[in-house]
């Protein structure tokens, strides 16, 4: 792959249509950061909105669906394939301009980086 899909779900997450991930906790790589509050579905447009609780004071974060790596719907879990320094350093949320198309490329881009930046700069495989 040539390029990084921020707004879709990748094959290999496990990840089914139509299931709602609203509440489910999310992982990194180096463990949790709080739990889904918002999720959409849209073909090429999906992400995830996660309140981090006390994890960084409260805050919310959008991981675009590309970063999810897996869905454990047993456990009502969610796996991002990104640590909490990376996450942590995202773009900050913007409750006011999150769904706009500005917003949406200055947080793809920012994952994007951060998979080009890693050794070998290997994206993950989508769907």
């Amino acid at each position: 792959m040539d390029r990084f899909e921020p707004w879709s779900y990748r094959e290999t997450t496990g990840y089914s249509t139509g299931t709602d991930l609203v509440g489910y906790d999310v992982e990194a790589t180096d463990g949790g950061i709080g739990s889904v509050d918002e999720a959409t579905y849209d073909v090429g447009g999906s992400y995830l909105v996660v309140d981090t609780g006390p994890w960084i004071f409260g805050k919310k974060v959008m991981l675009p669906a590309g970063t999810v790596s897996r869905v454990d719907s047993a456990d009502r879990k969610v796996y991002v394939d990104r640590t909490k320094e990376e996450i942590k350093n995202s773009p900050e949320f913007d409750a006011d301009m999150y769904r706009t198309p500005d917003y949406r490329d200055k947080v793809g881009g920012y994952y994007d980086d951060t998979y080009r930046n890693r050794s070998g700069g290997a994206y993950p495989p989508i769907a």
